[in-house]
């Protein structure tokens, strides 16, 4: 217990070491984070009348970003698959970063789950009444706390075993990492059926909403770690294997692909049936009754996305520059059409047939940004703390034996 907690000691030293780049980059964060959280005191002081949303449109920017990232953070599991399974070892170290970003992204998830609510005590009505199986939300719940719970052990041990220097027992993590991946799965599913199993909402009412959230979960995740692997790379010169940075890129390629397909066959049946309920479509791509605020953004998504699929595909994925900028483009097009994209369209028009538009408030968009800036915060010290006891640069022998030289030259 002594070695563990001084472990956690040298841990939270590491964390606040750097060149100036690293501490250039965490002041930022800092700033914007707190920039967050004084928005989201305004908003804990005024109610929700600080954000956009409104009694015809009760989930906006802060559910969108929730979708997102619950996406995000299933997608390590696309790391543990080739590693435990398929017993790829290129990707052997780099799936401890991936399953660190799953930590920071359900943190995040929780963040704004908490602002939704609009008073933070809402949410211990979930413990009081824990309406299970019945609730969808209480499924939710159990999911994400789980899935947090997973990652913080699988992620722990390995890094405590490599700061120890000693061979990971596989009993102590191996079945951990195989629940992982069954549970990364299911926290995208029950997500995707808290939209589903809302009958008032037709926009959701398709069985092809699950397949497509873990679609684009595998495609946007993947390359979310594509770019923070060139990152670690750079800027710890810890090295990152082509191959690894191939695997990924199918990956990419292969999910993105799927979400392109499931999503045009979604659109086949909402237009070729012409079926009553495909109001929110239209507003969606084409606007309704002079009502376009999303028919933009829509757009703009599809052809990001497809240009990403369309460069995919040919030679030049090859090319670094060209993967991140392709890389860049489907996070930003998965995030729009999977956020705004799917949630707003879903409350226009209202039950009672009333087109009320969303727009979010820069009160809403600060508090959203203090929680991406909290979440990056975390992520990177993670990073900058693994890095060193994955490399080798810290670990317990190098402890002791500093500790045995300064002891030396004070006797």
């Amino acid at each position: 217990m002594r070695d563990y907690l001084y472990f956690l000691w040298r841990c939270f030293r590491i964390s606040f070491s750097g060149g100036w780049q690293y501490r250039l980059w965490m002041l930022i964060l800092t700033v914007v984070a707190l920039l967050g959280l004084n928005a989201y005191c305004k908003q804990l002081v005024h109610g929700m009348a600080t954000t956009g949303m409104t009694d015809q449109v009760s989930w906006g920017l802060y559910i969108a970003n929730f979708t997102f990232l619950v996406g995000m953070a299933a997608a390590a599991v696309m790391l543990v698959i080739p590693v435990y399974v398929y017993r790829n070892r290129d990707l052997h170290d780099l799936v401890v970063f991936g399953e660190l970003f799953a930590v920071a992204a359900i943190v995040m998830c929780l963040l704004f789950v908490n602002v939704d609510l609009g008073r933070p005590d809402r949410f211990m009505h979930i413990f009081w009444r824990f309406n299970f199986p019945i609730s969808m939300l209480t499924w939710d719940v159990v999911a994400l706390g789980g899935y947090l719970v997973l990652n913080l052990h699988i992620c722990g041990y390995l890094i405590y075993c490599s700061y120890r220097q000693q061979k990971p027992s596989r009993a102590f993590y191996i079945p951990f990492v195989f629940i992982a991946i069954v549970w990364a799965i299911s926290i995208h599913t029950v997500t995707a059926f808290l939209y589903v199993g809302l009958g008032g909402r037709p926009f959701w009412n398709s069985a092809i909403i699950a397949p497509r959230f873990l679609a684009s979960a595998f495609a946007a995740g993947p390359a979310f770690i594509i770019l923070t692997l060139q990152v670690i790379g750079r800027a710890t010169g810890y090295r990152i294997s082509d191959q690894a940075l191939s695997l990924l890129r199918g990956i990419v390629t292969v999910a993105l692909s799927i979400n392109m397909f499931l999503l045009l066959c979604e659109l086949f049946t909402e237009f070729y049936s012409d079926s009553a309920h495909m109001a929110s479509t239209i507003y969606l791509y084409f606007g309704l009754h002079g009502h376009s605020a999303l028919v933009p953004w829509i757009w703009t998504a599809a052809a990001m996305n497809s240009l990403a699929l369309l460069v995919l595909y040919t030679p030049y994925r090859q090319k670094r520059a060209v993967l991140n900028a392709t890389c860049v483009l489907l996070i930003i097009g998965i995030w729009i059409e999977k956020g705004m994209g799917l949630i707003v369209p879903a409350f226009i028009p209202s039950p009672l047939g009333e087109i009320v538009e969303y727009q979010p408030t820069s009160n809403e968009i600060l508090v959203c940004l203090g929680i991406w800036a909290a979440g990056l915060l975390l992520y990177t010290v993670f990073v900058r703390v693994s890095v060193p006891v994955l490399s080798g640069q810290c670990t317990a022998d190098q402890v002791r034996r500093r500790g045995a030289e300064r002891a030396a030259e004070a006797a």
